[in-house]
């Protein structure tokens, strides 16, 4: 198939954009490579990817209409993963404008050019995020998500509001994808395990909030992509099912889904710290600090909904997906 991914110099991007390859599709990549975090970590990862004769690859920002729709004139995709994001939950409280930027207004233009290029499907990625303040565990794709507590997970939320109206007005085939704490080699600078290795192996100090007590799912990214990827090759019809006096958030009388992807195996920050410090052969100075605004005590995906749709079915643990990391860390930057 001819598939477009968005966001493809980041780290699920990538490393989905490199299975699709691998398996025998076309793949253009969109990424305007802001800085984020590290440019030249996005572009060792695209590195890695431009070498293959069924890659191509545009540097542009969703939020530029100009740039998405010439981008999907000369490539023609058949389907459309949507990666693209300003990421980050605690970002969100200093920056919320670019938020609305690329979340929002980019997916609009995102929605826009797969309704009038026909798109078979649009994948596209929500996040945990949006089960906010919610309390049962695990969260389900069936329960309501109305009280986001952080502007990016209020985005994510957007995304799968829009992409239903486009599913129902225009019988664009939507499915969104809520990532549960994505980890693994080629991984993001900003997230815990990441920002724990560099500063273990210089001796300082690592910031554990919550006091190291809240639980999230992790989940590696092999495991994600490998979701992504069964649900990208199930188009969704109609839901026979859908009632609409007593209507699920999931499904739709549209062809419309949302899924969680995670591992549905939570762990302890704590016990997260434990493993990596095995891995690295060093102990971690821990500065417990209280809870973040913006972020929820605890994440548990229940993953049913995608493992009876489609056979998904996480098997990466902890200890395996750390030490993976690690090694690519230690390879990657020669410590």
């Amino acid at each position: 198939m001819r598939i477009l991914v968005t966001g493809a110099a980041g780290f699920i991007g990538a490393k989905l954009s490199e299975r699709l390859l691998e398996r025998g599709d076309e793949v253009f990549g969109y990424d305007n490579l802001n800085p984020y975090y590290e440019p030249s970590l996005k572009q060792a990862r695209l590195t890695r990817l431009t070498s293959h004769p069924n890659f191509r690859f545009a540097q542009a920002s969703l939020e530029d209409r100009d740039a998405l729709d010439r981008a999907f004139a000369q490539f023609a995709p058949q389907r459309v993963v949507n990666l693209a994001a300003q990421a980050g939950v605690r970002y969100s409280l200093e920056n919320p404008r670019a938020y609305i930027d690329s979340n929002v207004v980019g997916f609009l233009n995102v929605l826009e050019a797969c309704r009038h290029s026909g798109v078979e499907h649009l994948v596209y990625a929500s996040s945990s995020s949006v089960y906010g303040a919610n309390k049962k565990l695990p969260f389900a794709v069936e329960d309501s998500v109305d009280h986001p507590v952080s502007l990016y997970a209020a985005s994510k939320k957007a995304n799968e509001l829009m992409a239903h109206t486009y599913s129902h007005l225009f019988q664009l085939p939507t499915t969104g994808l809520r990532f549960f704490t994505v980890y693994g080699p080629w991984g993001r600078p900003d997230m815990a395990l990441f920002l724990f290795t560099r500063k273990i192996l210089a001796g300082e100090p690592i910031d554990v909030f919550n006091h190291g007590r809240h639980n999230r799912d992790f989940t590696y990214i092999d495991d994600i992509v490998e979701g992504v990827i069964r649900t990208l090759d199930r188009v969704p019809g109609a839901d026979p099912d859908f009632d609409p006096m007593i209507p699920s958030p999931a499904s739709s009388s549209a062809p419309y889904r949302v899924y969680n992807i995670g591992n549905h195996q939570p762990v302890e920050l704590l016990r997260y710290i434990e493993v990596l410090e095995q891995c690295l052969g060093r102990k971690a100075e821990l500065r417990l600090l209280p809870l973040q605004p913006g972020d929820v005590p605890d994440t548990h995906a229940d993953v049913e909904a995608l493992r009876r749709d489609t056979g998904y079915s996480p098997s990466t643990t902890i200890e395996v997906g750390i030490e993976r990391f690690v090694g690519w860390y230690r390879d990657y930057y020669g410590v």
